[in-house]
Protein backbone atom coordinates (compact mmCIF):
# COMPACT_ATOMS: atom_id res chain seq x y z
CA UNK A 1 0.00 0.00 0.00
CA UNK A 2 3.05 2.69 1.09
CA UNK A 3 4.51 1.96 -2.93
CA UNK A 4 1.16 2.82 -4.21
CA UNK A 5 1.10 6.24 -2.17
CA UNK A 6 4.01 6.96 -2.86
CA UNK A 7 3.45 6.43 -6.66
CA UNK A 8 0.73 8.31 -6.38
CA UNK A 9 2.84 11.42 -6.57
CA UNK A 10 3.33 10.62 -10.32
CA UNK A 11 -0.83 11.38 -11.27
CA UNK A 12 -0.55 15.38 -9.96
CA UNK A 13 3.10 15.57 -11.54
CA UNK A 14 1.78 14.68 -14.70
CA UNK A 15 -1.67 16.32 -14.85
CA UNK A 16 0.46 19.60 -13.19
CA UNK A 17 3.36 20.02 -15.34
CA UNK A 18 1.76 18.18 -18.93
CA UNK A 19 -1.01 20.84 -18.72
CA UNK A 20 1.25 23.30 -18.32
CA UNK A 21 3.66 22.74 -21.16
CA UNK A 22 0.85 21.60 -23.23
CA UNK A 23 -1.84 24.27 -23.34
CA UNK A 24 0.11 26.86 -21.81
CA UNK A 25 1.39 28.73 -25.27
CA UNK A 26 -1.78 27.90 -26.73
CA UNK A 27 -3.85 29.49 -24.18
CA UNK A 28 -1.92 32.92 -23.68
CA UNK A 29 -1.28 32.96 -27.60
CA UNK A 30 -4.28 31.29 -29.55
CA UNK A 31 -7.29 32.29 -26.87
CA UNK A 32 -5.83 35.22 -25.37
CA UNK A 33 -3.97 36.45 -28.29
CA UNK A 34 -1.02 37.51 -26.36
CA UNK A 35 1.83 38.00 -28.29
CA UNK A 36 4.08 35.06 -28.96
CA UNK A 37 7.49 36.76 -29.47
CA UNK A 38 6.89 38.19 -25.97
CA UNK A 39 5.76 34.71 -24.33
CA UNK A 40 9.30 33.01 -25.74
CA UNK A 41 11.17 35.50 -24.40
CA UNK A 42 9.41 35.43 -21.15
CA UNK A 43 10.35 31.30 -21.49
CA UNK A 44 13.59 32.15 -22.39
CA UNK A 45 13.78 33.78 -19.16
CA UNK A 46 11.93 31.31 -16.95
CA UNK A 47 14.73 28.70 -18.80
CA UNK A 48 17.55 30.84 -17.00
CA UNK A 49 15.63 30.87 -14.10
CA UNK A 50 15.53 27.17 -14.08
CA UNK A 51 19.18 27.23 -14.48
CA UNK A 52 19.15 28.47 -11.27
CA UNK A 53 16.55 27.10 -9.15
CA UNK A 54 16.88 23.28 -9.87
CA UNK A 55 20.28 22.50 -8.99
CA UNK A 56 19.91 25.19 -6.17
CA UNK A 57 16.73 23.68 -4.27
CA UNK A 58 18.73 20.17 -4.69
CA UNK A 59 21.37 21.16 -3.06
CA UNK A 60 19.52 22.52 -0.47
CA UNK A 61 17.23 19.08 -0.20
CA UNK A 62 20.84 16.96 0.14
CA UNK A 63 21.96 19.33 2.79
CA UNK A 64 18.28 19.55 4.72
CA UNK A 65 18.46 17.82 8.23
CA UNK A 66 15.02 18.10 10.42
CA UNK A 67 13.62 15.32 12.69
CA UNK A 68 11.30 15.39 9.84
CA UNK A 69 13.31 14.39 7.14
CA UNK A 70 15.57 15.65 4.15
CA UNK A 71 12.65 15.97 1.91
CA UNK A 72 9.57 15.43 3.35
CA UNK A 73 8.77 18.79 5.30
CA UNK A 74 9.60 19.94 1.68
CA UNK A 75 6.41 18.36 -0.11
CA UNK A 76 4.58 19.07 3.30
CA UNK A 77 5.00 23.01 3.05
CA UNK A 78 5.21 23.96 -0.62
CA UNK A 79 2.19 21.40 -2.01
CA UNK A 80 -0.37 24.41 -1.42
CA UNK A 81 1.37 27.32 -2.66
CA UNK A 82 2.07 24.86 -6.35
CA UNK A 83 -1.94 24.01 -6.31
CA UNK A 84 -2.92 27.83 -5.55
CA UNK A 85 -0.38 29.05 -8.26
CA UNK A 86 -1.17 26.31 -10.75
CA UNK A 87 -5.12 27.59 -10.91
CA UNK A 88 -4.18 31.34 -11.03
CA UNK A 89 -2.13 30.51 -14.20
CA UNK A 90 -5.68 29.52 -15.98
CA UNK A 91 -7.04 32.80 -14.19
CA UNK A 92 -5.48 35.92 -15.47
CA UNK A 93 -7.63 39.30 -14.62
CA UNK A 94 -6.82 40.86 -18.03
CA UNK A 95 -7.66 40.11 -21.43
CA UNK A 96 -6.21 40.78 -25.13
CA UNK A 97 -6.93 44.22 -24.38
CA UNK A 98 -4.44 44.47 -21.55
CA UNK A 99 -0.96 43.12 -23.92
CA UNK A 100 1.34 44.58 -21.72
CA UNK A 101 -0.62 43.09 -18.04
CA UNK A 102 -1.61 40.05 -19.38
CA UNK A 103 2.30 39.17 -20.52
CA UNK A 104 3.24 40.50 -17.57
CA UNK A 105 1.00 38.14 -15.68
CA UNK A 106 2.37 34.97 -17.82
CA UNK A 107 5.84 35.96 -16.14
CA UNK A 108 4.89 35.94 -12.62
CA UNK A 109 2.74 33.13 -12.52
CA UNK A 110 4.69 30.67 -15.01
CA UNK A 111 7.74 31.87 -12.32
CA UNK A 112 6.01 31.14 -9.35
CA UNK A 113 4.41 27.73 -10.43
CA UNK A 114 7.62 26.28 -11.62
CA UNK A 115 9.67 27.43 -8.39
CA UNK A 116 6.74 25.38 -6.92
CA UNK A 117 6.82 22.08 -8.70
CA UNK A 118 10.68 22.20 -8.35
CA UNK A 119 10.87 22.51 -4.99
CA UNK A 120 7.86 19.67 -4.28
CA UNK A 121 8.51 17.04 -7.06
CA UNK A 122 12.46 17.22 -6.62
CA UNK A 123 12.30 15.91 -2.96
CA UNK A 124 9.22 13.39 -4.22
CA UNK A 125 11.48 11.90 -6.74
CA UNK A 126 14.61 11.90 -4.81
CA UNK A 127 13.06 9.48 -2.33
CA UNK A 128 12.77 6.65 -5.37
CA UNK A 129 16.66 5.83 -5.36
CA UNK A 130 17.00 5.96 -1.57
CA UNK A 131 13.32 3.98 -1.12
CA UNK A 132 14.16 1.26 -3.63
CA UNK A 133 18.19 0.46 -3.68
CA UNK A 134 17.85 -2.65 -6.44
CA UNK A 135 16.69 -2.77 -10.03
CA UNK A 136 13.84 -4.75 -9.34
CA UNK A 137 12.34 -2.75 -7.16
CA UNK A 138 13.26 0.05 -9.32
CA UNK A 139 11.98 -1.26 -12.27
CA UNK A 140 8.23 -2.40 -10.71
CA UNK A 141 7.95 0.79 -9.11
CA UNK A 142 8.95 3.13 -11.98
CA UNK A 143 6.37 1.29 -14.26
CA UNK A 144 3.66 1.73 -11.25
CA UNK A 145 4.76 5.12 -11.20
CA UNK A 146 4.16 5.37 -14.94
CA UNK A 147 1.12 3.52 -14.98
CA UNK A 148 -0.25 6.07 -12.12
CA UNK A 149 0.81 9.33 -14.38
CA UNK A 150 -1.03 8.21 -17.19
CA UNK A 151 -4.30 9.04 -15.80
CA UNK A 152 -2.90 12.61 -14.87
CA UNK A 153 -1.40 12.75 -18.42
CA UNK A 154 -4.95 12.02 -19.93
CA UNK A 155 -6.21 14.98 -17.50
CA UNK A 156 -3.67 17.34 -18.64
CA UNK A 157 -3.14 16.70 -22.41
CA UNK A 158 -6.44 15.23 -23.53
CA UNK A 159 -9.29 16.28 -21.34
CA UNK A 160 -8.20 19.98 -20.94
CA UNK A 161 -9.67 21.34 -23.71
CA UNK A 162 -12.71 19.01 -23.46
CA UNK A 163 -13.42 20.60 -20.17
CA UNK A 164 -11.64 24.48 -21.56
CA UNK A 165 -14.55 24.68 -23.92
CA UNK A 166 -17.13 23.01 -21.08
CA UNK A 167 -16.61 25.35 -18.30
CA UNK A 168 -13.76 27.82 -19.47
CA UNK A 169 -9.92 27.46 -18.76
CA UNK A 170 -10.05 28.91 -15.14
CA UNK A 171 -12.84 26.82 -13.90
CA UNK A 172 -10.49 23.73 -15.32
CA UNK A 173 -7.77 25.44 -13.86
CA UNK A 174 -9.44 24.92 -10.04
CA UNK A 175 -10.82 22.00 -10.79
CA UNK A 176 -7.70 20.13 -11.66
CA UNK A 177 -5.36 21.96 -8.71
CA UNK A 178 -8.39 20.69 -5.93
CA UNK A 179 -7.43 16.94 -8.15
CA UNK A 180 -4.01 17.20 -7.96
CA UNK A 181 -3.28 18.86 -4.98
CA UNK A 182 -5.41 16.29 -2.93
CA UNK A 183 -3.79 13.40 -3.90
CA UNK A 184 0.03 14.81 -3.90
CA UNK A 185 -0.66 15.29 -0.04
CA UNK A 186 -2.13 11.33 0.07
CA UNK A 187 1.69 10.43 -1.09
CA UNK A 188 3.15 11.71 2.13
CA UNK A 189 1.63 8.61 3.65
CA UNK A 190 3.59 6.47 1.60
CA UNK A 191 6.93 8.36 2.40
CA UNK A 192 9.42 6.57 4.38
CA UNK A 193 12.93 8.23 4.66
CA UNK A 194 16.28 6.64 5.92
CA UNK A 195 17.55 8.46 8.43
CA UNK A 196 21.28 7.79 8.21
CA UNK A 197 21.48 9.86 5.19
CA UNK A 198 20.02 12.82 7.10
CA UNK A 199 23.40 12.15 9.30
CA UNK A 200 26.43 12.24 6.52
CA UNK A 201 28.70 15.21 6.17
CA UNK A 202 27.79 17.03 2.95
CA UNK A 203 29.53 18.59 0.15
CA UNK A 204 30.05 22.31 -0.39
CA UNK A 205 28.49 23.28 -2.87
CA UNK A 206 31.17 24.01 -4.88
CA UNK A 207 32.09 20.36 -5.22
CA UNK A 208 28.45 19.42 -5.33
CA UNK A 209 28.21 21.15 -8.47
CA UNK A 210 31.66 20.08 -9.92
CA UNK A 211 31.42 16.03 -9.19
CA UNK A 212 27.84 16.57 -10.35
CA UNK A 213 28.46 18.37 -13.74
CA UNK A 214 31.46 16.56 -14.40
CA UNK A 215 30.35 13.19 -13.64
CA UNK A 216 30.69 11.04 -17.20
CA UNK A 217 27.54 9.18 -16.91
CA UNK A 218 25.51 11.95 -15.80
CA UNK A 219 26.46 14.17 -18.85
CA UNK A 220 26.42 10.74 -21.51
CA UNK A 221 22.83 10.30 -19.83
CA UNK A 222 21.09 13.66 -19.43
CA UNK A 223 22.25 15.36 -22.92
CA UNK A 224 20.28 12.40 -25.06
CA UNK A 225 17.31 12.69 -21.62
CA UNK A 226 17.15 16.44 -22.46
CA UNK A 227 16.88 15.86 -26.13
CA UNK A 228 14.34 13.00 -25.62
CA UNK A 229 12.09 14.59 -23.51
CA UNK A 230 12.07 18.10 -25.40
CA UNK A 231 11.09 16.46 -28.59
CA UNK A 232 7.90 15.13 -26.16
CA UNK A 233 7.45 18.76 -24.87
CA UNK A 234 7.46 20.29 -28.58
CA UNK A 235 5.23 17.12 -30.26
CA UNK A 236 2.85 18.28 -27.13
CA UNK A 237 2.79 21.67 -27.05
CA UNK A 238 1.99 21.61 -30.94
CA UNK A 239 -0.21 18.79 -31.09
CA UNK A 240 -3.37 21.60 -30.43
CA UNK A 241 -1.83 23.46 -33.47
CA UNK A 242 -1.49 20.52 -35.96
CA UNK A 243 -4.63 19.28 -35.10
CA UNK A 244 -6.40 22.67 -35.67
CA UNK A 245 -4.94 24.19 -38.11
CA UNK A 246 -3.47 20.50 -40.42
CA UNK A 247 -5.72 17.97 -39.91
CA UNK A 248 -9.07 20.65 -39.23
CA UNK A 249 -9.54 18.38 -36.36
CA UNK A 250 -12.40 19.41 -33.41
CA UNK A 251 -11.79 19.62 -30.06
CA UNK A 252 -12.99 16.22 -29.61
CA UNK A 253 -10.91 15.11 -32.06
CA UNK A 254 -8.06 16.79 -30.87
CA UNK A 255 -8.49 15.27 -27.17
CA UNK A 256 -8.87 11.77 -29.11
CA UNK A 257 -5.36 12.20 -30.59
CA UNK A 258 -3.59 13.35 -27.53
CA UNK A 259 -5.39 10.93 -25.66
CA UNK A 260 -4.45 7.97 -27.14
CA UNK A 261 -1.15 8.51 -27.00
CA UNK A 262 -1.27 7.39 -23.42
CA UNK A 263 -4.25 5.08 -23.15
CA UNK A 264 -2.00 2.57 -25.38
CA UNK A 265 0.95 3.67 -23.43
CA UNK A 266 -0.88 2.83 -20.05
CA UNK A 267 -1.36 -1.01 -21.60
CA UNK A 268 2.32 -1.15 -22.79
CA UNK A 269 4.06 0.12 -19.67
CA UNK A 270 4.04 -3.53 -17.85
CA UNK A 271 5.13 -4.97 -20.74
CA UNK A 272 8.52 -2.45 -20.74
CA UNK A 273 8.98 -2.81 -16.88
CA UNK A 274 9.81 -6.74 -17.66
CA UNK A 275 11.85 -5.85 -20.99
CA UNK A 276 14.12 -3.19 -18.67
CA UNK A 277 14.32 -5.55 -15.77
CA UNK A 278 15.85 -8.12 -18.43
CA UNK A 279 18.16 -6.13 -20.74
CA UNK A 280 18.58 -2.93 -18.39
CA UNK A 281 17.91 0.65 -18.37
CA UNK A 282 20.13 2.14 -21.14
CA UNK A 283 19.34 -0.74 -24.20
CA UNK A 284 16.06 0.40 -22.83
CA UNK A 285 16.28 4.06 -24.02
CA UNK A 286 18.08 2.99 -27.09
CA UNK A 287 15.42 0.70 -28.45
CA UNK A 288 12.62 3.94 -27.28
CA UNK A 289 14.14 6.28 -29.02
CA UNK A 290 14.73 4.63 -32.42
CA UNK A 291 11.28 3.66 -32.29
CA UNK A 292 10.32 7.22 -31.74
CA UNK A 293 12.57 8.99 -34.81
CA UNK A 294 11.37 6.07 -36.83
CA UNK A 295 7.56 6.95 -36.05
CA UNK A 296 7.76 10.76 -36.10
CA UNK A 297 8.54 10.61 -39.52
CA UNK A 298 5.05 10.34 -40.32
CA UNK A 299 3.98 13.66 -38.91
CA UNK A 300 5.18 15.21 -42.38
CA UNK A 301 2.45 12.98 -44.55
CA UNK A 302 -0.48 11.95 -42.69
CA UNK A 303 -3.41 14.33 -43.78
CA UNK A 304 -7.03 12.91 -42.10
CA UNK A 305 -7.38 12.40 -38.35
CA UNK A 306 -7.98 8.63 -38.70
CA UNK A 307 -4.25 8.24 -40.04
CA UNK A 308 -3.14 10.86 -36.94
CA UNK A 309 -4.35 8.72 -34.61
CA UNK A 310 -2.74 5.71 -35.66
CA UNK A 311 0.28 7.34 -35.54
CA UNK A 312 -0.63 8.78 -32.43
CA UNK A 313 -1.36 5.25 -30.91
CA UNK A 314 1.80 3.64 -32.78
CA UNK A 315 4.25 6.21 -31.00
CA UNK A 316 2.89 5.14 -27.50
CA UNK A 317 5.16 1.81 -28.15
CA UNK A 318 8.26 3.79 -27.60
CA UNK A 319 6.61 6.10 -25.03
CA UNK A 320 6.19 3.93 -22.73
CA UNK A 321 9.85 2.61 -22.63
CA UNK A 322 11.28 5.77 -22.21
CA UNK A 323 9.20 7.16 -19.27
CA UNK A 324 10.12 4.06 -17.32
CA UNK A 325 13.89 4.11 -17.55
CA UNK A 326 14.85 7.68 -16.95
CA UNK A 327 14.60 7.89 -12.97
CA UNK A 328 15.81 4.30 -12.91
CA UNK A 329 19.01 5.65 -14.76
CA UNK A 330 19.69 8.63 -12.14
CA UNK A 331 19.18 6.06 -9.63
CA UNK A 332 22.48 4.13 -10.90
CA UNK A 333 23.93 7.43 -10.71
CA UNK A 334 23.84 8.21 -7.79
CA UNK A 335 24.79 4.67 -6.82
CA UNK A 336 27.64 5.45 -8.61
CA UNK A 337 28.42 8.85 -6.87
CA UNK A 338 27.96 7.12 -3.59
CA UNK A 339 30.70 4.80 -4.24
CA UNK A 340 33.00 8.08 -5.55
CA UNK A 341 31.77 10.77 -2.94
CA UNK A 342 30.39 8.73 0.05
CA UNK A 343 27.61 10.87 -0.05
CA UNK A 344 24.13 10.25 -0.75
CA UNK A 345 23.12 12.97 -3.46
CA UNK A 346 20.02 12.27 -5.27
CA UNK A 347 18.86 15.97 -4.92
CA UNK A 348 21.84 17.31 -5.95
CA UNK A 349 21.58 14.78 -9.26
CA UNK A 350 17.44 15.30 -10.27
CA UNK A 351 17.66 19.23 -9.74
CA UNK A 352 20.55 19.20 -12.07
CA UNK A 353 18.32 16.58 -14.44
CA UNK A 354 15.32 18.94 -14.49
CA UNK A 355 17.90 22.03 -14.85
CA UNK A 356 18.67 21.12 -18.22
CA UNK A 357 15.43 19.07 -18.76
CA UNK A 358 13.45 22.14 -18.27
CA UNK A 359 15.81 24.36 -20.82
CA UNK A 360 14.29 22.30 -23.41
CA UNK A 361 10.72 24.10 -22.53
CA UNK A 362 12.95 27.22 -23.00
CA UNK A 363 14.13 26.09 -26.38
CA UNK A 364 10.85 24.59 -27.91
CA UNK A 365 8.91 27.91 -26.59
CA UNK A 366 12.15 29.88 -28.61
CA UNK A 367 11.56 27.43 -31.33
CA UNK A 368 8.01 27.51 -31.34
CA UNK A 369 7.68 31.05 -31.23
CA UNK A 370 10.02 31.37 -34.28
CA UNK A 371 8.05 29.30 -36.59
CA UNK A 372 4.64 30.70 -35.57
CA UNK A 373 6.16 34.20 -36.21
CA UNK A 374 7.92 33.19 -39.92
CA UNK A 375 5.33 30.94 -41.10
CA UNK A 376 3.33 33.48 -41.14
CA UNK A 377 0.78 31.88 -38.62
CA UNK A 378 -1.80 34.52 -37.27
CA UNK A 379 -4.04 33.54 -34.36
CA UNK A 380 -7.15 36.34 -35.45
CA UNK A 381 -7.45 33.88 -38.81
CA UNK A 382 -9.94 30.92 -39.04
CA UNK A 383 -8.13 27.34 -39.80
CA UNK A 384 -9.21 27.57 -43.33
CA UNK A 385 -7.43 31.05 -43.85
CA UNK A 386 -4.28 30.11 -42.47
CA UNK A 387 -1.54 30.36 -45.07
CA UNK A 388 0.35 26.76 -45.92
CA UNK A 389 3.43 28.13 -45.07
CA UNK A 390 1.75 27.96 -41.13
CA UNK A 391 1.02 24.43 -42.08
CA UNK A 392 4.35 23.36 -43.09
CA UNK A 393 5.78 25.07 -39.80
CA UNK A 394 3.48 22.45 -38.04
CA UNK A 395 4.59 19.54 -39.57
CA UNK A 396 8.25 20.48 -39.33
CA UNK A 397 7.68 21.42 -35.15
CA UNK A 398 5.89 18.15 -35.12
CA UNK A 399 8.81 15.97 -37.54
CA UNK A 400 12.10 17.31 -38.75
CA UNK A 401 12.72 19.56 -35.66
CA UNK A 402 12.35 16.29 -32.87
CA UNK A 403 13.49 13.85 -35.39
CA UNK A 404 17.02 15.81 -35.45
CA UNK A 405 17.04 15.96 -31.79
CA UNK A 406 16.55 11.97 -31.07
CA UNK A 407 19.24 11.25 -33.81
CA UNK A 408 21.53 13.84 -31.69
CA UNK A 409 20.93 11.94 -28.18
CA UNK A 410 21.14 8.74 -29.71
CA UNK A 411 24.87 9.40 -30.64
CA UNK A 412 25.85 10.23 -26.95
CA UNK A 413 23.90 7.85 -25.44
CA UNK A 414 26.16 4.95 -26.77
CA UNK A 415 28.64 6.67 -24.78
CA UNK A 416 27.00 6.30 -21.34
CA UNK A 417 28.53 3.75 -19.20
CA UNK A 418 26.21 2.23 -16.33
CA UNK A 419 25.43 -0.90 -18.10
CA UNK A 420 27.07 -5.01 -18.15
CA UNK A 421 29.86 -5.18 -16.14
CA UNK A 422 30.52 -2.50 -14.60
CA UNK A 423 27.08 -1.32 -13.54
CA UNK A 424 27.04 -5.07 -11.63
CA UNK A 425 30.39 -3.80 -10.13
CA UNK A 426 29.01 -0.52 -8.69
CA UNK A 427 25.58 -2.41 -7.45
CA UNK A 428 27.90 -5.01 -5.71
CA UNK A 429 29.54 -2.39 -3.90
CA UNK A 430 26.68 0.00 -2.81
CA UNK A 431 25.78 -4.40 -1.50
CA UNK A 432 28.65 -4.40 0.68
CA UNK A 433 28.46 -0.67 1.63
CA UNK A 434 24.52 -1.48 3.16
CA UNK A 435 24.66 -5.23 3.44
CA UNK A 436 21.37 -5.24 1.08
CA UNK A 437 21.02 -7.11 -1.75
CA UNK A 438 21.15 -5.66 -4.99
Amino acid sequence: MKNFLYSLGSFSSALFSNAISTFAIFYYVDILKAPPHLISIIMVLYGIWNAINDPLFGYLSDTTKTRWGRRKPYIVWFSLPLTISFAMFWAPPFDSSQTTALVIYYLIMIFLFDTFFTIVFLNWTALFPEMYPTLKERAKISGLRQILAIPGLLLGVAVTPVIAAKIGWGKMGAVFAVIGGSILYMTLFGIKENPEFSHQQTLNIIEAIKFTFFNRSFFTYVVPSFLLQFTYTMLTATLPFYAKYVLKASETQTTLLLASIFVVAFFLIPVWQKITAKIGAKKTMKVSMILWAILLIGFGFVKTFFQAIILTSALAMSLAGALIVFDIMIADISDEDEIKTGKRREGMYFGANALIIRLGISLNSLIMGFVLSSSGYDANLPAEMQPLTAVSGFRILCSVVPIIATIGGLLILKHYPLEGDYLNRIKEKIKNMRGEEV
